[in-house]
């Protein structure tokens, strides 16, 4: 028994050897162990349960908390969003039974208002950002339809109500004796009633919608009508936001006339307003609207100075980050250009058409980018560039474009083949004119230069003379176009005296001594000349201009060798200049270079030449292959 029990395994029940000590028999110990076994496996069953249901109740628990925490996220996002909303809601309008009846419905007027109003917020270009505005809706606008009963969208609809900022839009169209009316009240302000025929609902709803943004939004009203080409009706609105506005609306309503007075050639008043603006906020993109208008005004030297001030302003508060990213590259192309660095110019206009049009600069850096290709003597480009505008069929915008072309060709004096258009835009000018798109250059003050330079190259001095003596005496293009047209007609003082002019009137900037280096050249005078290229490379170090002319004066002293090298550098910054590579290839050929000339002459034949270029090309080829 001692041996069986000394046997037995370690994991034995203690009871079943106390058993086995006391005596009992083997079968009555296996039975009880069994009966042990038993129990424990029930209880362990018992446990195993137990652990099971209190982990149940935990993820039940655990279930809960989610649904109540999603739900009052829930609420909590619903809130947050009402407290926030500024949208425009539109409520179904009153309307008579048979009007309904006919499927004019008050949910049907409204949808016509929503569009209208839309569409006018698509024309209101503006570089204010819309959460500047007292009744500020952007691009929310909704019409609202009842609901019956009790739901989730009439519950967010009273928290929105509750909470939100919306504007309520509410109206009526009802019968009168002659005809129809419409009525309706924006928030807390009535706006004007529009009465007409039952014919004229459409034109009816469209003045109601118009009554509706004018009385919302003044001032984007003001931007909508003056896009649309109503410029006074613009200009009213905001010289009675000035008058009568907030210290923000007064800011913005300077600002926009700043560049609506330019855009009807009121410069003086122009630039009160944008110096106005300036007072308001002094470290604002104020300067961009001014340096616009003085852009427009031909006042090179303030359009410099106040595009400079542009780049180095902070972001207005009231500008969205989407459109000061817009307007940089567009400062940066103006004043690049204004400094003769037309590559880099055409490649910040470009930047500027890639970015979203947040600020309205698409067509305006478009266009501007037609006078970079031309101040790069590149004919091809430059027409690549027209030929890439967006099609549109306004004769306006059609009549402006080709304005451009044809005075920036007949200011750089190459592909002379705008003559008509040009004489045709003199009629215009005699006469009144079309009331074209507010543009940079569209005015007497570039057209009138345009003009009499081609009548100039035409050997017309008399209507040169007559053309340009009608342009203003702050114009900067005017007074180097004078100093051009005497030296043309060889009238060396009275070149000089309009060059000196122009430096004064613009002496920060590299063209006036450029062209006055020009005809110092021509008179034979080529070290004059040169001391007038030197100052153009201060003003402009990336001009292609000042170092071609350079070139040409080295010629003229017999240093054709050291011409190469003032060639070969302006060759750096107009690389598709045609006469540049002639006058290159003339070097080389002095210099006993020929096949180099050869290479310069025939890139110069594949560029745009003047007719005088052309024969001296031919004239430069018949030496080469004779010698």
């Amino acid at each position: 028994m001692s041996e069986d029990i000394a046997a037995a395994p370690e994991a034995a029940d203690p009871a079943a050897l106390s058993l086995a000590m006391a005596g009992a028999s083997r079968e009555e110990a296996d039975a009880f162990l069994r009966d042990q076994r038993h129990h424990m496996h029930e209880q362990l069953k018992q446990i195993h349960l137990d652990i099971f249901e209190k982990w149940l109740g935990v993820a039940l628990r655990l279930a809960t908390l989610c649904v109540g925490l999603a739900a009052a996220c829930f609420v909590g996002i619903a809130v947050w969003d009402a407290s926030h909303d500024d949208g425009l809601v539109i409520e179904a309008f009153s309307v008579p039974p048979d009007l309904a009846a006919r499927g004019l419905t008050g949910e049907v007027i409204a949808s016509q208002l929503l569009a209208n109003l839309s569409l006018f917020q698509s024309i209101s270009v503006s570089a204010r950002d819309a959460s500047s505005f007292t009744h500020n809706w952007d691009n929310d606008i909704k019409v609202e339809i009842p609901e019956t009963g009790v739901s989730i969208g009439e519950f967010n609809r009273f928290l929105h109500e509750w909470l939100g900022h919306q504007t309520h839009i509410t109206g009526a169209v009802y019968r009168t004796q002659s005809g129809i009316a419409v009525t309706a009240r924006v928030g807390g302000d009535i706006a004007p009633t529009m009465a007409g025929g039952e014919a004229e609902l459409d034109q009816l709803l469209r003045q109601t919608s118009e009554a509706i943004y004018r009385t919302a939004q003044p001032y984007r009203y003001a931007q909508y009508v003056f896009n649309a080409g109503r410029v006074d009706e613009g200009e009213r609105i905001e010289r009675n936001l000035i008058a009568n506005g907030s210290p923000r609306d007064r800011f913005w309503a300077y600002a926009g006339v700043t560049t609506m007075y330019a855009s009807q050639s009121d410069f003086a008043n122009s630039e009160m307003a944008g110096q106005a603006a300036i007072g308001l906020r002094p470290d604002s993109h104020s300067y961009y609207n001014l340096g616009r208008a003085e852009l427009m005004a031909q006042h090179d030297e303030a359009a410099l100075a106040d595009s400079q001030a542009a780049l180095k302003a902070k972001r207005d508060p009231d500008v969205s980050e989407a459109t000061w990213a817009t307007i940089q590259p567009f400062v940066e192309c103006t004043v690049a250009g204004l400094q003769g660095d037309y590559q880099n110019a055409a490649k910040s206009c470009e930047q500027a058409v890639r970015l979203p049009d947040a600020a309205g600069t698409h067509r305006q850096s478009r266009l501007l980018q037609l006078r970079q290709f031309a101040g790069l003597h590149d004919g091809a480009g430059l027409r690549r560039a027209y030929a890439e505008l967006p099609s549109t069929d306004d004769p306006r915008e059609l009549a402006a474009r080709a304005s451009y072309e044809a005075m920036y060709e007949a200011l750089n004096e190459f592909a002379l083949g705008h003559d008509q258009a040009l004489m045709n835009m003199r009629a215009d000018l005699e006469k009144g004119g079309v009331r074209l798109p507010y543009s940079f250059f569209y005015n007497a003050r570039t057209v009138r230069p345009a003009i009499a330079t081609a009548l100039a190259l035409s050997g017309d001095f008399a209507g040169a003379h007559a053309e340009i003596d009608k342009t203003p005496a702050d114009c900067s293009v005017c007074l180097r176009t004078h100093g051009r047209i005497d030296a043309l007609g060889r009238n060396w003082n009275g070149a000089d005296y309009w060059f000196t002019r122009a430096v004064q009137d613009a002496p920060s900037t590299p063209f006036p001594f450029t062209d006055w280096g020009m005809a110092l050249l021509a008179r034979g005078q080529p070290d004059a000349a040169i001391e007038k290229f030197k100052l153009a490379g201060q003003k402009g170090p990336h001009f292609a201009d000042p170092l071609e002319g350079w070139g040409e004066a080295l010629m003229a002293k017999n240093q054709s060798h050291l011409a190469l090298a003032k060639f070969a550098e302006a060759n750096k910054y107009a690389p598709n200049w045609g006469r540049l590579h002639l006058k290159w290839g003339e070097a080389l050929a002095y210099s006993g270079k020929r096949d180099q000339a050869k290479a310069e002459f025939a890139r110069a034949a594949a560029l745009d030449l003047t007719p005088s270029e052309k024969a001296e090309l031919a004239k430069n080829l018949q030496g080469l292959n004779h010698v």
